[in-house]
């Protein structure tokens, strides 16, 4: 279990970041990983799979690879499927699901093909035990991922179970709620977690919904792991040992550092909905940092800095923006322009993707307008000195809010092209920089 082919994957565009992340956590050298689209793949440890599992931000999935062969049918896919030593992972006692996915596969159905896999996992058991595990497609104690391309097969078995995303804290949600890894990748890509000289800038989310942004800040500021509230599918399996995965997260337990109470807030948030605020206040109890953020209601583009930040040291503002729908709950300005259906409710209907980005961009450009001109006008008058970054699919943004953005990352949200905008304010203008980051 020492030389294991961990696989990691994440949204397009944070490999890098997940990379950077995923040595520091298992404290393995750069040879030992290998970046590819939507993932990171390392030559490591089933310890390392424990750590990462705990401590990523970032990683949807912990996946073991288990196997890599040559296909043409969905024969030669249970002929591989039952070659794998599936009873050194898991026992006929766990019951499994099998999922699969693809790129540029030659076989007519995905669905045929994972019976396949599910069979030759099931036969093999049977030839072994004389028992085969029970197929639960809910909630499987054990899932096993195919990955198809044009002529291979790489079959995986999920150390993680649910999505890493699901961090055990939120149960508090509005609509269309940000994921958890990708508030924590807009927080890595912003360089907030690595301060000024050391020190932590004050942190802002203006359109904080139910609070995920400052959630993550507020762990990543006290080192609370981002596993640390949840369950694992490895728990159930054969290689797991209950003293050593004790022994990590008091490892971990023992990093965590709250702030002493009399230190004012350094991470707030705001939103104009308030039961959304007091669901980001209940999330924020549950993930052990309530007393670090401070939450209050309050209109976008009314709402004043939270605190005055220090030359130098400034602060940061990240927010993933209200669109189309939401900006009618959102701000002052809704409701201005002619209503357009928003992504959520053609995503709703079974638009296509096409169908959807244009239902979404519809949206921004027809009610979104003058909320997001606003905004700018507000932060360009009060908050001097603060840096704004936003995530939006719409990559004409900066110019409808008529400011130039000093630096643009592409990222991805689900199946939509996104960037993260960063805009440098100082007051009634914007701040010129020669480097403009990435285009």
């Amino acid at each position: 279990m020492n030389q294991l082919h961990l696989f990691l994957p994440c949204a397009a565009g944070v490999e890098d970041f997940l990379a950077e992340e995923a040595l520091h956590i298992t404290g393995l050298s750069a040879d030992k990983l290998y970046k590819h689209r939507a993932g990171v793949q390392l030559l490591a440890s089933w310890r390392d799979a424990l750590l990462l599992n705990l401590h990523s931000r970032l990683a949807q999935r912990v996946l073991v690879q288990l196997s890599e062969t040559f296909y043409r049918s969905e024969q030669d896919l249970y002929r591989a499927a039952s070659e794998v030593a599936w009873e050194l992972w898991f026992t006929p006692r766990q019951s499994i699901k099998v999922e699969i996915t693809s790129q540029h596969s030659p076989l007519t159905s995905l669905n045929f093909a994972a019976l396949k896999i599910k069979d030759a996992v099931c036969d093999r058991f049977r030839e072994k035990t004389g028992v085969r595990p029970d197929v639960n497609t809910q909630w499987p104690d054990v899932r096993l991922y195919a990955h198809l391309t044009t002529d291979r097969v790489t079959l995986y078995i999920d150390t993680s179970g649910e999505p890493l995303f699901k961090r055990g804290w939120r149960e508090d949600k509005g609509e269309a709620p940000l994921k958890e890894t990708l508030a924590a990748a807009m927080l890595a890509a912003s360089g907030w977690s690595a301060g000024v000289n050391g020190e932590l800038q004050p942190l802002y989310d203006p359109c904080c919904g139910s609070g995920t942004i400052a959630i993550e800040a507020a762990q990543i500021a006290c080192h609370i792991a981002p596993g640390s509230r949840r369950r694992f599918a490895f728990e159930k399996m054969v290689p797991f040992q209950p003293h050593v995965w004790s022994a990590i997260k008091k490892e971990a337990a023992d990093a965590e550092c709250l702030p002493p109470p009399d230190m004012p807030p350094l991470i707030h948030g705001s939103d104009v909905s308030h039961r959304m605020v007091d669901f980001a206040q209940r999330n924020a109890e549950r993930a052990g940092v309530a007393s670090v953020i401070e939450f209050r209601g309050g209109d976008a583009l009314q709402r004043m800095p939270p605190l005055q930040v220090q030359e130098g040291v400034g602060g940061v503002m990240l927010l993933n923006p209200p669109y189309g729908e939401r900006i009618e709950v959102g701000g002052v300005a809704a409701g201005r322009g002619p209503r357009a259906p928003s992504f959520q409710r053609a995503q709703h209907l079974g638009a296509s993707l096409p169908q959807q980005r244009a239902g979404r961009e519809d949206a921004q450009v027809q009610d979104g307008g003058d909320f997001f001109n606003q905004l700018a006008s507000h932060w360009k008058k009060n908050y001097s000195g603060w840096t704004a970054w936003m995530l939006t699919p719409d990559l004409k943004l900066p110019g409808k809010m008529r400011l130039k953005e000093t630096r643009r990352v592409p990222m991805w949200n689900g199946p939509l092209e996104c960037r993260l905008f960063r805009f440098d304010m100082v007051a009634g203008r914007m701040k010129e920089k020669n480097d403009l980051g990435p285009r």
